[in-house]
This record gives structure tokens, sequence and C-alpha cells, in this order.
């Protein structure tokens, strides 16, 4: 069964940081999901064809026509952002640079 071992070498390879109450609780709901597809494995699922995709319809592409419109004006748009720099927005850093 998935562990607190496991779960530590989980973490580390995912890189997550959380406390030791948060790492119980995802034990708990690792643990929980885990034990839930273990259930699934019980089902009698001979002779059953396999499913590929469970709604072939949703995976249509949603696509509508463009429309052209009028542009937000560009002194409204930067009055409305958070942070800006040179006219331009300023964002957060996504990624973090390696020790």
């Amino acid at each position: 069964m998935f562990d607190h071992k496991a779960f530590e070498h989980l973490r580390k390879l995912c890189r997550l940081e959380c406390s030791l109450e948060e790492e119980t609780d995802l034990l708990h709901s690792l643990q929980n999901v885990l034990g839930y597809i273990e259930l699934l494995n019980e089902v009698n699922t001979e002779g059953v064809a396999s499913c590929n995709y469970v709604l072939r319809s949703a995976l249509k592409n949603q696509m509508r026509e463009d429309e052209v419109k009028d542009l937000l004006p560009r002194e409204q748009f930067l009055a409305e952002a958070p942070d800006q720099i040179g006219g331009m927005v300023r964002v957060p850093p996504v990624m973090k640079a390696a020790p």
C-alpha cells in the first residue's frame, strides 16, 4: 500500500513543499484514491470492449467564427493591470532559477 516512505519519494520527485498537517492530509487522500482504484480491479470486465474515449462528442473542437471588434484602449488596459513596466504588464515569474 501507499505508505509514508512512498509519499516522501513522490514528494521529492514532485518537489512538493508541505507542512506536516498537509502531508498527512495528502497521504490520506492518496491512500483513499488508490484504495478506490483497487476496488475497481475487482470488477469483472471480461467480454467488455475497451473504451478509449468516454465522451467522444466532447473531443470535437468547439470552434466559433472570429469577430472583429473594437480594441480596448491601451491606457485603459494598462490602468487596470495590477503592475506595469514600460507600457507592458508585469507578471510574477513562473519558474525559479535552479540553486
